[in-house]
C-alpha cells in the first residue's frame, strides 16, 4: 500500500474481497467530479444558509435567540463531530454505497426541516442533516483522491477547494434571494434539488471504491474523537453567548480537552489499527496542511463576521445586497483555488502555500487600514480581493497536502481531518475575531457618549445592531449615537484585523519552515516510508 499511489477503483464483489477496475476516462471523471461537487454544494450551503432567516424562525416558531442558534448551529455540530467516524465507516463499506446514503438522509432530512411545524422537529431535522451531510462530505473528497490519476488529482481538488470555500458564500446569497422573495421554508429546496442531482449522476457515474483493512474498526478512538469534536465545538459555539467563563462552558472546554487527550493516548496505542494515525503528524505535509486550513478557514469566518454588520448596520444594506458583496470575495477564491495546483507544479506546493497565506494577510492589513465609515464599500473591497486570492491560492495545497500524507485505503480519514479542520477553524475564528471586534467596539464607545442619556449609553454599549435600534428613541442624541457606535465598530475591526494579520504572519514563518518540500501531488512514499519519516522528523 502506498501514501499516494495510482488510485485503483474497487468495486464490491459480494465475496468480501474487492475487484479492481480500470481508471475512468476523461468523460467519466468530469461526471464524478460534477457529481461530488454538487453534493458538496448542497452540504456546504446548508451551513450558512439559515443564518438569514433568523428573525423568521423566531416568529414563526415563537422561539428564543438562544432556540434559534441551536436550530443553525445544530446541524455544524453533527456535521464536525461525526466526520471522522464515518469518513473511516465509508472507507471499509464503500465509499459510493456511502455517499448514496448520506445523500439519501441529507435530502430527507432536509425536506422535513422545510416542513417542521415546530422548533423541536426542526432541531430533530437538523441533526438528521448533520448526519447526512458528515456521511457525504469526507466521501467527495476521498472520491476524488482515490478515483482521479495523479496527473489529475490537483486540478480535482482545486476544484473541490473552490467549491468548499466559496460555497458557504454563494449558498447564503441564494438563501438571502429565497427569503426575499418567497419564505424561509423555500430555503430547503436547493439542498434537495442539489442532492436529486446529484444522487442521479453518482449512481450512474461515480465508481466504488473502499479499504482492505487487516485490523478491526476503532470502535474506541471513534466514540472518543466524536466527545473531543463536541465538546470543543460546542465551546467555541456557545462561548461567545453564555460567557467563557459559564459552568457549562468550562465543563464542555475539560470534556473536549481531556477526550482529545485520550484520543491521542488511543491512538498512538492503536498505531497502525488506528483510526488515524496521529504519529504521522510529525510528517510536514500533514501538519503544515492541517495548521494552514485551520488558521485560514478561521481567518475567513471571522472576517465574513465582522463585513455582515458593516454592510448591514453601518452602510445601511439588506441582507441580500450584504450577501452580494461578498461574492467577489468568493469568486476570486474559487477562481485561485483552481489556478494553485498549476502554480504549486511550478513553484512547490510550500512556496503556494507562503504566497497564499502572505496575500491573506495583506488583505487583512488594507481592511484595518482602509476602512472608514465615510469610505463605505470601496474602503474594504481592496482587502476583500486580497483575502480572496490569497486563500484560494492557500487552500488547495493544504487540502492536497493532508490528503498525500495518509494512505489511499484511508482517503476516508483524510478528507474527514481536513474537513474536522476546516470546522474547528471556522467555529475558533468566529469565536476569536467576534469576541475582539465587541472587545474594541465596548473600549471604543464609551468616550463617544457624552451627554447621551444612560439609558439609552447602556444599550448602544451592547453592539452596534443594539445601538442602531436604541438611536430610534434617543431623540436629538440620535445622530450621534448612530455615528458613536458605526465609528466605535470600526475601530474594533481595525484590532481585530491587526490581531488576524499577526496570526497569518505566524503562519506564514511556520509554512516556510515546516511546510511541505515538494508539490503534494509528487508524493510516492509506502505506508513505512511515511511513518518512518514521521518518527524521525
Amino acid at each position: 500500500m502506498t501514501v499516494n499511489q495510482p488510485p485503483q477503483v474497487a468495486t464490491a464483489d459480494g465475496s468480501g474481497g474487492a475487484r479492481d477496475h480500470d481508471t475512468p476516462d476523461a468523460r467519466q471523471l468530469r461526471a464524478i467530479l460534477i457529481a461530488v461537487s454538487i453534493a458538496l454544494m448542497a452540504v456546504i450551503a446548508s451551513v450558512s444558509g439559515l443564518n438569514v432567516a433568523q428573525t423568521h424562525l423566531a416568529v414563526e416558531f415563537g422561539a428564543s435567540q438562544n432556540t434559534v442558534l441551536w436550530i443553525i448551529n445544530i446541524y455544524t455540530l453533527a456535521l464536525a463531530a461525526l466526520l471522522l467516524p464515518l469518513g473511516a465507516i465509508g472507507d471499509r463499506l464503500g465509499r459510493k454505497p456511502m455517499l448514496i446514503a448520506g445523500l439519501g438522509v441529507f435530502g430527507v432530512a432536509s425536506i422535513a426541516a422545510g416542513l417542521a411545524p415546530s422548533a423541536e422537529v426542526m432541531l430533530a431535522a437538523r441533526v438528521a442533516a448533520g448526519i447526512g451531510a458528515a456521511m457525504i462530505m469526507p466521501i467527495t473528497l476521498a472520491v476524488i483522491t482515490s478515483t482521479f490519476p495523479e496527473q489529475e488529482r490537483g486540478k480535482a481538488i482545486g476544484v473541490w477547494t473552490g467549491v468548499a470555500g466559496g460555497g458557504g458564500v454563494l449558498g447564503m446569497f441564494l438563501s438571502a434571494l429565497l427569503v426575499d422573495v418567497a419564505s424561509w421554508r423555500w430555503l430547503f429546496v436547493l439542498p434537495v434539488v442539489l442532492v436529486v442531482v446529484a444522487l442521479a449522476v453518482t449512481v450512474k457515474a461515480v465508481p466504488n471504491s473502499r479499504e482492505r483493512s487487516r485490523h478491526s474498526f476503532d470502535t474506541l478512538g471513534a466514540l472518543v474523537s466524536t466527545v473531543a469534536v463536541v465538546g470543543l465545538i460546542f465551546v467555541l459555539q456557545e462561548g461567545p453567548e453564555r460567557g467563557w467563563t459559564a459552568p457549562v462552558t468550562l465543563t464542555g472546554l475539560a470534556v473536549g480537552l481531556i477526550a482529545a487527550a485520550a484520543f491521542v493516548a488511543w491512538e498512538l496505542h492503536r498505531r497502525d489499527a488506528a483510526l488515524l494515525d496521529v504519529r504521522l503528524f510529525r510528517e510536514r505535509g500533514l501538519a503544515g496542511g492541517s495548521v494552514t486550513l485551520l488558521v485560514v478557514f478561521g481567518v475567513q469566518a471571522g472576517i465574513a463576521l465582522v463585513l455582515y454588520p458593516f454592510f448591514q448596520a453601518v452602510l445601511g444594506w439588506s441582507g441580500l445586497l450584504s450577501t452580494l458583496a461578498l461574492m467577489p470575495m468568493a469568486v476570486m477564491m474559487m477562481a485561485m483555488s483552481g489556478l494553485a495546483p498549476k502554480l504549486a507544479a511550478r513553484i512547490g506546493a510550500r512556496s503556494t502555500m507562503t504566497v497564499g497565506i502572505a496575500l491573506g494577510g495583506t488583505g487583512l492589513a488594507l481592511m484595518a487600514v482602509l476602512v472608514s465609515v465615510d469610505g463605505g464599500y470601496l474602503s474594504v473591497l481592496p482587502g476583500m480581493l486580497a483575502m480572496g486570492i490569497g486563500m484560494g491560492l492557500a487552500m488547495t495545497p493544504s487540502t492536497e497536502a493532508i490528503t498525500s500524507s495518509l494512505p489511499s485505503g484511508k482517503q476516508g480519514v483524510a478528507s474527514a481531518l481536513n474537513d474536522v479542520t476546516r470546522e474547528l477553524g471556522t467555529a475558533l475564528g468566529v469565536a476569536m475575531l467576534g469576541a475582539l471586534v465587541s472587545a474594541g467596539y465596548r473600549s471604543s464607545i464609551d468616550d463617544k457618549l457624552h451627554g447621551v442619556p444612560q439609558k439609552t449609553a447602556g444599550t448602544a454599549r451592547e453592539g452596534l445592531a443594539n445601538a442602531v435600534e436604541a438611536a430610534g428613541s434617543a431623540g436629538t442624541h440620535a445622530q450621534q449615537v448612530v455615528h458613536a457606535a458605526q465609528q466605535s465598530f470600526v475601530d474594533g475591526w481595525q484590532q481585530a484585523m491587526w490581531a488576524g494579520v499577526a496570526v497569518m504572519g505566524a503562519l506564514c514563518v511556520y509554512v516556510l519552515v515546516r511546510g511541505p518540500r515538494t508539490p503534494a501531488a509528487a508524493a510516492t512514499m509506502d505506508d513505512s516510508e511515511a511513518t518512518a519519516e514521521a518518527v524521525s522528523a
